[in-house]
């Protein structure tokens, strides 16, 4: 059996499980910037979908100017291509980590990649929140947070976590293609040591750990969204 693998796989095995190009490595690299760029992103995503929410015509605490301000900030930065994004704010990263490369330093570009698509998904779901619920918490003297906390996040807790998990699986795109560009992760293995050296097996598992990898965080993204729903809570 091992023979046979090396024989279909042999950069794979050459590869080897762990050191800098290991594939431990790789896998601990990808779901480094995953986790800490998903914490990040978001909470700013999460403080502007409820700002979006709430300061809205509708929303709690209406305000059209800062709603337009919040509005645009979530606009310009959803417009950038994360291609683009990690060379332009290349100067803040360098700032913020004291480097541009690397797993830490794609974090920040990666928190403000994922942000702005966590917070329109985070809009939409608090908008699905039952109008009448929130003046029924009103008309009882429920406090705007006790609104925020208690109804919208409440009520809105199982379509959070399926928006939660549809920006998860795009974040582990976004950290293959920082990957691809000297962040490390699964997406530098592709491409550096398998689609640059002709290696289309190193590519082709890499792809397959990274499809993985989203299969896992939609089994327990959807699992997760039914035991919470609050229908059958």
């Amino acid at each position: 059996m091992a023979k046979t693998l090396a024989n279909i796989f042999p950069n794979v095995i050459y590869q080897g499980w762990l050191g800098d190009g290991g594939w431990w490595t790789s896998i601990v690299q990808t779901l480094y910037m995953t986790f800490w760029s998903a914490i990040f992103g978001g909470i700013l995503g999460l403080v502007f979908g409820l700002a979006l929410v709430v300061t809205d015509a509708d929303g709690i605490l209406p305000s059209r100017h800062l709603f337009s301000v919040i509005d645009k900030i979530v606009s310009i930065f959803r417009a950038i291509p994360f291609i683009i994004l990690l060379a332009f704010i290349a100067p803040v990263t360098q700032k913020i980590v004291g480097t541009q490369i690397g797993t830490t330093a794609a974090l920040v570009p990666l928190s403000l990649g994922v942000f702005p698509f966590y917070a329109r998904q985070v809009q939409v779901a608090l908008k699905s929140v039952d109008h009448g619920t929130i003046e029924a918490a009103q008309s009882v003297g429920a406090t705007n947070k006790d609104i925020i906390v208690d109804v919208y996040l409440r009520e809105a807790r199982s379509e959070l976590i399926r928006v939660t998990t549809v920006t998860l699986i795009s974040l582990i795109g976004l950290t293959a293609m920082a990957g691809a560009i000297g962040a490390g992760g699964l997406g530098n293995m592709a491409i550096s040591y398998g689609y640059n050296r002709f290696a289309n097996d190193i590519t082709f598992v890499a792809t397959l750990l990274v499809l993985i990898l989203v299969l896992i965080v939609q089994i327990l993204g959807d699992f997760l969204a039914r035991i919470l729903d609050h229908k059958n809570a």
